[in-house]
Formats: C-alpha cells, structure tokens, sequence
C-alpha cells in the first residue's frame, strides 16, 4: 500500500500516460490493484469510451480535466 500513497493516484483521477505502450493517452483512472510485488495497474477509460490497462508508475494525475 505505500507504493500507492507514493504514487498518488486514486480511482476517478484523470491522469496521461507519460510512458509505456499507452504514451500519450489520457483518461479517468479505474480499478486501481497493487499486485503481490507492489506493481499498480490501472485501467484507464479515455473520453471515447475506451479503456486499457496500464502500469501505475507510467501515468502523471492531472489537477483538471483539459481534454
């Protein structure tokens, strides 16, 4: 769970996705998991009702939703 206090994020959080597969995609946090190792995934819902799954440590939260 530290990492998660770490990190920052929450369900409901809009966040872009600053590295990885997903680079350059936005949207709304969902389904925030910490695995046995400590690794977050989340699934991201973007605004055209798309949704993929991403590392925790490869998204920044954003303070308001500019899309």
């Amino acid at each position: 769970m530290a990492f998660k206090e770490k990190l920052n994020l929450k369900n409901g959080d809009f966040c872009n996705v600053v590295g990885g597969t997903h680079k350059g995609k936005s949207g709304t946090v969902q389904d925030l998991k910490t695995s046995e190792t400590g690794n977050i995934t989340i699934m991201v819902l973007q605004q055209n009702g798309d949704r993929f799954k991403t590392l925790g440590r490869n998204v920044e939260v954003q303070d308001s939703h500019t899309a």
